[in-house]
């Protein structure tokens, strides 16, 4: 990734938060590297070395700024990688994939060859899997250890490490000095941890349309499984062998989401951490988009009204696409209410506090076990029953991958090819489970009546130049009608 060195200067000037985690800068003269929006002292143009990620500053010998904590910093969009095998890559060395499985097994997983994973990660970011696997568990390791009071045996297995011995190696060659040492000078954390949950800080790109995101979740939180009030979104999550909930709220002040955590979810954190980065789009760059949905005259006026609307992603790819199906041909209410008899009746109970958060979304293997018989008798036609047991069994077999880190055009297709389901929700699930930002299911009603009551024909020209934003236009499309039954 070639960067412009006096452009990266003048956003470092302005303490820019629209470049905050699309380019690092390193100091010669201290050797620390910082986000572009360090509020420390401005270095001079001739001091400063540009670099497009975290991981190439660690390499040429940059440590992380303790003041504006590079680890905090929000990631790169889905649109921002060259290709889809780098892209797919680097998401599932975020969740951790190199942590307990070799380069091997996540290239087997890509369809490449090691080699050819390698080669194309250090051409286009600058790095190897392995070094940035390294990065990204030592940048979880030291948001732990500034951000809660987990010992520091607990945050090196929560990080990935095997063992605390490497843990502390590799954490003072990174950082020039002992876990402990940070943990002592960053004190215990913000206060806010209780006796059963951690607290983790998830940043993102100004402006961010909390209130609107949780508009549009609220009507359709799975009754047991989510729930939306007070400025809050809460949920269970099963992660492998790990179950508990979380809570996440806006922080006050800052560019950031609070996530309060349950402790058994703490070995599975890298996944999590993914997880709900993808499902309130974080990583998005709201300014580009804005810039070009506002070239149309509808878009302007949305745009304005709510800056920085961003496309609910999903928690869990087959959650999200059992919820579409449930929603075919029904209102929002409606589809709210078989999701909910769906977890209660095929879902694991959780023992929580919160009693809103009682069931686990059940797995595709379980729902893939059902008859059919079983599924519609939560209320649903034969048909919609048919065509939920297919796709549980198409999920559950690995014929069908549901999240953004497989190939968009790959899963539509598998999706079209099940009974009952048609381009609306292939589209819809490409908006939110797939992380598609030009997914656009164009005959959608509600979609249609915002736009004029247009024909899908119409709508689909009236959208082509809305590429490749189409998802989000179709969100700001969706929040204008204001209580319509879009699904």
């Amino acid at each position: 990734m070639n960067l412009d060195a006096d452009a990266c200067y003048r956003a470092l000037v302005a303490k820019d938060a629209r470049f905050d985690g699309l380019f690092f800068v390193g100091v010669s003269t201290t050797g620390i590297y910082c986000r572009p929006v360090c509020r420390a002292r401005t270095p001079g143009r001739g001091r400063c070395t540009f670099f497009p990620s975290a991981v190439v500053a660690e390499r040429e010998g940059f440590r992380a700024c303790f003041r504006c904590r590079p680890e905090l910093a929000p990631g790169a969009a889905p649109m921002d990688a060259p290709s889809r095998v780098v892209a797919t890559a680097v998401a599932r060395i975020e969740e951790g994939a190199l942590n307990d499985a070799g380069l091997e097994d996540l290239a087997r997983e890509l369809g490449v060859t090691s080699r050819h994973l390698r080669r194309a990660m250090h051409d286009e970011l600058g790095v190897s899997p392995v070094e940035l696997a390294q990065s990204k568990r030592l940048a979880l390791a030291k948001r732990l250890l500034h951000d809660t009071r987990m010992p520091v045996t607990e945050v090196a297995l929560a990080a990935g490490f095997g063992s605390l011995r490497r843990f502390n190696a590799a954490f003072r060659a990174r950082f020039g000095r002992p876990p402990t040492e940070v943990r002592r000078l960053a004190g215990a954390g913000d206060g806010r941890e209780t006796a059963d949950a951690l607290t983790i800080t998830l940043a993102y790109r100004e402006p961010f349309a909390w209130d609107a995101l949780l508009a549009f979740l609220r009507p359709r939180a799975t009754p047991g499984v989510e729930a939306v009030q007070g400025g809050v979104y809460a949920r269970t999550a099963r992660i492998g062998k790990h179950a508990g909930w979380v809570r996440v709220s806006q922080v006050p002040g800052r560019a950031a989401l609070r996530a309060e955590v349950s402790l058994s979810l703490a070995p599975a954190l890298m996944p999590l951490v993914s997880r709900l980065r993808a499902l309130f789009d974080l990583d998005a760059r709201p300014d580009t988009v804005a810039s070009h949905l506002r070239r149309d005259p509808l878009l302007r006026r949305l745009v304005a009204k709510r800056p920085g609307l961003r496309v609910p992603g999903a928690f869990d790819g087959f959650e999200v696409a059992v919820r579409a199906v449930l929603g075919q041909q029904v209102s929002v209410a409606a589809a709210t209410t078989f999701a909910g008899r769906l977890a209660a009746t095929f879902g694991d109970p959780l023992a929580a506090d919160d009693p809103a958060l009682r069931v686990l979304f059940p797995s595709a293997s379980r729902l893939a076990r059902a008859s059919v018989a079983e599924l519609a008798s939560i209320g649903l036609t034969r048909a919609r029953a048919e065509s939920l047991a297919a796709l549980a069994r198409a999920v559950d077999a690995g014929e069908l991958r549901l999240d953004s880190r497989g190939d968009p055009g790959i899963a539509t297709e598998a999706l079209l090819k099940l009974p009952g389901i048609g381009p609306w929700t292939a589209s819809y699930v490409g908006m939110r489970a797939l992380g598609a930002p030009d997914s656009f299911p164009e005959g959608d009603l509600a979609l249609r009546r915002a736009l004029g009551d247009v024909t899908a024909r119409e709508a689909v020209a009236r959208a082509e130049a809305w590429r490749p934003w189409r998802a989000y236009a179709a969100l700001h499309l969706w929040t204008s009608l204001s209580g319509g039954d879009e699904s």
